[in-house]
């Protein structure tokens, strides 16, 4: 072995640096990762909020919203930085580099078993001959000793909370892996036995302009009704009134509780009420009630019968688009699921 070279080991998010800087450099000797992610971070940052969630006990529509289209808005507003990296051309470049892939097999953070058939796959193509994929049994995300992936069973305290004792068999295996590097002989390819996986992460389209777009043109829909009161074009009627405001409030809510659990964490969900955040449901009371004042304020406007002059229409029309488009972007967004 050259003693000019040096091994790398990368720790989740370091599943995605230090193959690349393996890729890049002829000085490096191998590559041992634990907890390797095998998809982009917006993609595996949804999956471990999604299982977080289900741990909490919230059902699938509020998790599909976070994992879904929440994800997509924080992709394409750019919220979420390197939301697009994708790992796979970096691993297929990774020709004679021995690679030692491991993840706890009760890893809540990355998806195990999506991303070590990622890994395996990947590196085949490349031709790498002393790629081995496994998985530490008893281990959490960072190898360490768990019964489910969210406790740790002994080591210190921290704040109250257990780190957890690293995992013999992690430490055992990473040794003798890399001893064998070292004295020359690289391990030939293997992959061991995946294990099962709760949640399957949710693909996620490149460039979701219109996970943006949809409430945006909402926001200003229903945000011309109020706007436009000053220049009393046309009638004012008190439930377009209420269809304007409620239909504001519901949109901002609809997209920043689901935005401040993908940024805070599965934490922001809390209470959890028949399956659904506490606040979410109060989300999908708002929904309901733009629907209500879309039907109240289309028989006022029935029995009225405003005088269809161009400054009514202007008044008007705005608002009622928006009170349209709101029930299927909501049925999207999965507000009325």
């Amino acid at each position: 072995m050259n003693p000019r070279q040096v091994g790398l080991w990368g720790f989740s998010e370091g599943g995605w640096v230090a193959p690349l800087a393996a890729s890049r450099s002829a000085d490096v000797a191998f590559v041992v990762t634990i907890g390797g992610p095998g998809y982009d971070p917006l993609r595996t940052q949804a999956w471990n909020l999604a299982t977080h969630l289900h741990h909490r006990g919230v059902g699938g529509a509020f998790r599909r919203t976070v994992a879904g289209p929440t994800a997509q808005f924080m992709g394409a507003t750019g919220l979420f930085p390197a939301a697009d990296h994708d790992p796979v051309p970096v691993l297929e470049r990774l020709h004679r580099t021995p690679v030692l892939a491991l993840w706890g097999d009760h890893d809540t953070q990355v998806p195990p078993r999506e991303s070590a058939r990622i890994f395996r796959e990947a590196l085949t193509r490349a031709g790498n001959r002393h790629a081995v994929i496994g998985f530490v049994a008893g281990g959490a995300h960072n190898g360490h000793r768990t019964s489910d992936g969210f406790d740790r069973i002994g080591g210190p305290l921290f704040h109250g909370k257990r780190l957890g004792e690293l995992t013999p068999r992690y430490a055992q295996t990473m040794t003798s892996w890399v001893r064998a590097v070292a004295a020359g002989h690289p391990p030939e390819s293997s992959a061991a036995p995946v294990p099962g996986q709760v949640l399957a992460t949710t693909p996620l389209p490149g460039h979701a302009w219109y996970a943006w777009l949809a409430p945006a043109l909402l926001l200003l829909g229903f945000g011309a009704y109020p706007l436009s009161a000053p220049l009393r074009r046309g009638p004012v009627l008190r439930p377009v009134r209420w269809l304007a405001g409620l239909g504001l409030l519901a949109v901002v809510a609809a997209v920043a509780f689901p935005l401040a659990v993908f940024v805070a964490g599965d934490g922001a969900a809390a209470p959890v009420v028949w399956g659904r955040p506490a606040a979410w449901l109060v989300v999908q009371g708002l929904a309901v009630a733009v629907v209500m004042s879309a039907c109240v304020s289309a028989a006022a406007l029935r029995r009225r019968r405003p005088t269809p002059s161009g400054a009514a229409w202007l008044r008007l029309a705005p608002v009622g688009l928006a009170a349209a488009g709101f029930v299927p972007w909501a049925v999207w967004w999965g507000v009325a699921a």
